[in-house]
């Protein structure tokens, strides 16, 4: 479907081609929206024309307002310095936007521009260790891509990676054998491991003995049932199942509470051995090399330095599992893109292994999203250390806090109600304030910024959404068969339906761009609106025809705030 704020755009540039007297590329023009009403609807600024006329970009503008005609939906037009600025008729965009968002309801915003299919991998959480608020920026951003890329027409496969082998999880079940397996344990399996992960790394810092025998449990759980070591494997792979079951039980448990499904799970231990493989295979083909015992592929000439690809004492890496596990994706499910969601940490040994991909001739589509991390006040996060806020404990805080706000304003509803409006305002707090800023932004946690139910924060949003609700309520709303949508008339109306006009976009460009903290910025600054139009204008006692037309005009509201929401993973609410 192509929406009326691209039909305007399309019909301005129409206007303008036809007025120039030079050839020009439509796509290096901007149409834009001036930073005042008074001064336009919307805007083309003439820098790019200017350089293609040899005239000042204000003589440009001052020409093309006085040779372009008018007509259609654009009523008037005005150059204002470099800009030509364009008026459109408010009953036109009123009743258009109305009615395309009334129509369209929850598919309000899609734009169809592409049907390949997509593998998109996020979230990567290892057993044996916490799943803390850094592990939950990965969640989120991740799942409202999935979102945003499935809404804008693509096919996408939510995918999972799990680190279910490897040193981390060897320190785990060494310091579990040795220290813990004949004590009573924890409830929770999952934290359990998490703890102990953490007090085995401080141990073997400290002992280098400890580190030895380490190594040997992980040599022995690469070999398997093999009996290599004379069936001693066979204890730590009985081990590291059962282990295993508690963190992937831990983690599903935090999937179900976020709403986070994946199609599809893959684990690092299934592609350890094809990793092998594959290694073994580009040392034979003279790709990769020996150096000091272990294998590399040389990246110097593309300043990337050496690639480690397998350890001297034959260990895997995550290289080693990489390699097998983009075969497994492209081969297995005929995907056409895969994009990953991993930390900027990784960023440049992400870099060293595409470019190992294209030298082994493997030239499939692959694309990271890097994320900045999330700090405390008192610097970052880490498993080894023990420095960090489990989701566990940070959810159980945030639910604590929005019960007892819900409780304050609604001490006569039920503990049930009270329970689950927390439950949600406590998830859109935790879900926008990791949504609202750019992925190369550092988020540093401060519980009382995340908690805030005012301001830049999804409990406004949702509070708008509630606020919309009861209005609606209070009126009986239902619909009306006619509207005089020449009644949104007011400047501010105008406003905000050009904001309704623009979500299309919003989506588009938070999707392209893979950065849904675009669509976040866009909910909170239309919840804005509404609050200022709600506190100026009076709704429901206003005369009939403007009671009608502005109710109807909240309702669009409502209907693109619960659609944008949706996209980044949150649920709205009727009563707060």
């Amino acid at each position: 479907m192509e929406y009326i704020i691209l039909k305007i755009k399309k019909q301005i540039l129409d206007l303008i081609a036809q007025a120039i007297e030079a050839d020009f590329d439509l796509h290096k023009l901007e149409v834009v929206i001036p930073p005042d009403s008074a001064m336009g609807d919307l805007a083309v600024p003439c820098f790019y024309l200017s350089k293609l006329t040899r005239k000042s970009p204000n003589k440009v503008a001052e020409e093309l307002a006085a040779k372009i005609n008018l007509g259609g939906i654009i009523k008037a037009i005005k150059n204002v310095g470099p800009y030509l600025n364009f008026f459109i008729n408010p009953m036109v965009l009123s009743k258009s936007v109305n009615s395309e968002i009334q129509k369209q309801k929850d598919n309000y915003g899609q734009l169809k521009m592409d049907h390949k299919k997509i593998m998109l991998e996020f979230s990567q959480p290892n057993t044996h260790k916490e799943f803390h608020i850094g592990h939950l920026r990965n969640a989120i951003l991740g799942n409202s891509l999935v979102n945003l890329l499935r809404f804008s027409g693509y096919k996408v496969m939510a995918v999972n990676y799990i680190g279910d082998i490897g040193a981390h999880v060897a320190k785990c079940l060494w310091a579990y054998d040795k220290f813990y397996k004949d004590k009573k344990l924890l409830a929770n399996k999952g934290k359990l491991l998490g703890k102990i992960y953490t007090e085995s790394s401080q141990k073997i810092e400290s002992n280098p003995d400890y580190k030895k025998e380490v190594d040997e449990i992980l040599q022995k759980l690469e070999a398997g049932d093999s009996k290599a070591f004379g069936g001693a494997s066979k204890k730590w792979l009985a081990l590291w199942k059962k282990t295993r079951k508690w963190s992937l039980d831990d983690f599903d448990s935090i999937y179900k509470i976020l709403g986070i499904e994946f199609d599809h799970v893959f684990y690092e231990s299934e592609v350890e051995k094809p990793g092998k493989k594959i290694v073994e295979e580009l040392l034979q083909k003279g790709i990769a090399e020996k150096s000091e015992g272990a294998v590399i592929i040389d990246l110097e000439k593309y300043g990337l330095k050496k690639f480690l690809l397998l350890k001297s004492d034959g260990s895997s890496l995550y290289s080693t599992k990489e390699l097998a596990l983009a075969k497994l994706k492209f081969e297995k499910f005929k995907i056409d893109e895969s994009i990953v969601v991993v930390d900027s940490r990784q960023s440049f040994y992400l870099q060293q292994f595409f470019k190992t991909m294209q030298i082994i001739g493997f030239k499939k589509k692959m694309i990271h999203i890097p994320y900045e991390f999330v700090t405390l006040k008192d610097g970052a996060m880490a498993s080894r250390s023990g420095n960090v806020v489990l989701f566990e404990d940070f959810y159980d805080q945030v639910i604590d806090r929005a019960r007892i706000e819900t409780k304050k304003r609604h001490s006569d509803w039920p503990e049930k109600k009270i329970q689950e409006v927390a439950r949600k305002i406590a998830l859109s707090a935790i879900k926008f304030n990791m949504l609202k800023v750019g992925n190369n932004s550092i988020i540093t946690f401060d519980i009382d910024e995340a908690l805030s139910f005012e301001g830049f924060s999804g409990p406004y949003v949702q509070y708008t959404c509630s606020r919309i609700s009861s209005v609606l309520k209070k009126a009986k709303f239902s619909g009306f068969t006619s509207i005089d949508y020449a009644k949104l008339n007011t400047d501010l109306e105008k406003e905000i339906l050009l904001k309704l006009a623009s979500f299309p976009e919003i989506v588009a460009e938070s999707a392209n761009n893979y950065d849904p903290s675009v669509l976040a910025k866009y909910l909170f600054d239309l919840s804005r609106l509404f609050s200022t139009f709600y506190q100026k204008y009076p709704i429901i006692s206003s005369p009939k025809e403007i009671k009608e037309a502005r109710l109807l005009l909240a309702d669009s509201i409502r209907k693109v705030l619960v659609n944008g929401l949706s996209l980044l993973g949150i649920e709205p609410l009727d009563q707060m």
